[in-house]
């Protein structure tokens, strides 16, 4: 197993590095009642792309996931070349051999089991409708939110299901506090809104 403190298996295992550090992470905030990654789901927009990223089933299955996925085999098919290679050719193959072959290794196995987390998901049309439905509802801020800078929030959509927002100020307002209760004012698109402090404090919309 010395092959594994060589240079050339450097990516593999930054890559396991990586997948423990967003466990970490992700493990600490679920303590807080929060999604430390949620955000990534509220970048890709509010329909699934296509192409590439709709080929691996981005936006369809959580971003965290399918991450999660490619990391772990991605380092599992590097470490599985380097030591078939160390086994048969006495010797590791170059990162530039290495690193494409389990990149390649990785993606369709990703794609196969991010279609099968996909189908675990609520529908697309179902979410559709509960952020349209959500300007007027209010959220609880779990980061600093700035003018230009959203952060995460979540709220109900009346049904029992807890849903997380990107969420950023209006001008008028400059700023939103952690943990302060705002106002959902505007959606901008897909999982992003606009929001003022909640002028009613007793306001359970």
């Amino acid at each position: 197993m010395s092959f594994l403190l060589q240079p050339e298996s450097l990516p593999y295992i930054a890559a396991l590095g990586v997948l423990l550090f967003l466990g970490v992470v992700e493990g600490l905030s679920l303590l807080f009642g929060a999604s430390a990654w949620h955000w990534l789901d509220g970048m890709v927009g509010h329909e699934p792309p296509d192409g590439f990223l709709g080929w691996l089933h981005v936006g369809r299955a959580p971003m965290l996931v399918l991450i999660a996925l490619f990391l772990t085999l991605f380092a599992i098919s590097g470490l599985v070349i380097n030591m078939l290679a160390m086994g048969v050719f006495h010797g590791l193959p170059p990162r530039w051999v290495s690193v494409p072959l389990a990149v390649l290794a990785s993606l369709p196995v990703v794609r196969v089991l991010g279609a099968g987390i996909a189908r675990l998901m609520p529908r697309e049309e179902t979410y559709a409708v509960s952020f349209a439905s959500l300007v007027g509802r209010v959220a609880t801020m779990l980061g600093h939110a700035r003018v230009g800078y959203a952060a995460q929030a979540k709220t109900s959509d009346g049904q029992g299901h807890t849903l997380y927002l990107m969420v950023e100020p209006d001008e008028a307002v400059g700023e939103l506090a952690t943990g302060s209760d705002v106002l959902l004012v505007r959606q901008i698109d897909g999982s992003r809104f606009v929001a003022i402090p909640n002028p009613r404090p007793d306001l359970l919309v």
